[in-house]
């Protein structure tokens, strides 16, 4: 889909989009699968193509399936927020049997490239859906939505070595879900913090509104846990220099988006929700450049 750089200001009109660009969403989602094919490569190897690109397509329609329940369990909590009010099922533009119809092709899609897999990760896949449909409801039970979100998003981090290996490496596996857990409640508070004057109003909780002011000390203690279960997974797969290189570039790159954070302008918010990409992309080379 074509989209801006940023969101316009909230409660402006639409803004004319120009080019074409992967919304960072779909990005976050793909990214721990590469980093669980990337490491479940063999020494001197480059990652298996081939599944990169089926689980890019699998990141796109399982995400677009996400929106789609997410906007469904949402409809009426989005017509009261002006970032969300023009949803199409927000806005009325589609049925809600409409957008089943169309979730049932988002699904079968996606079930096609999961059909792809050995068994072990078809299984393991398929268990990921009750996280998938019942994520939209954390909010209006926890003020951890986040936590779930991060179980939900990071599943590629097993399902990837899995598609590669035959089964889960648990020693690696587990400390790299873990990280990208830690990592998914860095980036989607500060994506929360857009939304927490709405969210008071009409009455759901997120991270944000359970850490206030001290969002940024709870960010930095996420950031710390996420790299020492980096380089935990690293040391159990026998990972090299270029690896622990991509790690410190990551911290480095958390400690100046947390520092650098104002949690009460939502423009600045997007920006550092959106640059988390960066941090996903880093990793990933330095797993290639550690395996070679």
């Amino acid at each position: 889909p074509a989209c801006p750089a940023a969101p316009p200001p909230l409660g402006s009109p639409p803004q004319p989009t120009r080019g074409f660009c992967v919304p960072p969403w779909t990005w976050l989602l793909y990214l721990p699968c590469t980093w669980s094919i990337g490491l479940a490569a063999e020494p001197g190897c480059l990652p298996d193509w081939h599944m990169l690109s089926l689980f890019g397509v699998g990141a796109v329609l399982m995400r677009g399936a996400g929106c789609t329940i997410n906007d469904m369990w949402d409809r009426d909590y989005d017509k009261k927020v002006a970032r969300t009010a023009s949803r199409p099922l927000a806005a009325g533009d589609i049925s809600t049997f409409q957008s089943l119809v169309f979730l049932g092709g988002q699904l079968s899609l996606a079930l096609c490239v999961l059909l792809c897999l050995n068994y072990y990760s078809i299984i393991l896949g398929a268990a990921s859906l009750s996280l998938v449909i019942t994520y939209p409801l954390m909010k209006r039970v926890t003020y951890w939505p986040q936590l779930v979100l991060g179980l939900t998003f990071n599943w590629g981090a097993l399902l990837g070595w899995s598609a590669i290996k035959g089964s889960c490496e648990w020693s690696v596996c587990l400390p790299l879900y873990f990280a990208g857990v830690m990592w998914t409640l860095v980036y989607d508070t500060i994506y929360a913090h857009q939304d927490k004057k709405d969210d008071i109003i009409i009455g759901v909780k997120s991270t944000a509104l359970q850490f206030k002011e001290d969002t940024k000390q709870w960010l930095s203690g996420f950031s710390l846990a996420m790299l020492l279960s980096l380089c935990m997974a690293g040391m159990n797969c026998n990972q090299t220099f270029p690896y622990y290189s991509a790690v410190a570039a990551v911290g480095a790159h958390l400690a100046q988006q947390i520092y650098t954070l104002d949690i009460d302008k939502p423009e600045d918010c997007w920006k550092k929700f959106a640059s988390n990409r960066t941090i996903g992309v880093l990793l990933f080379t330095g797993i290639v450049l550690g395996n070679l």
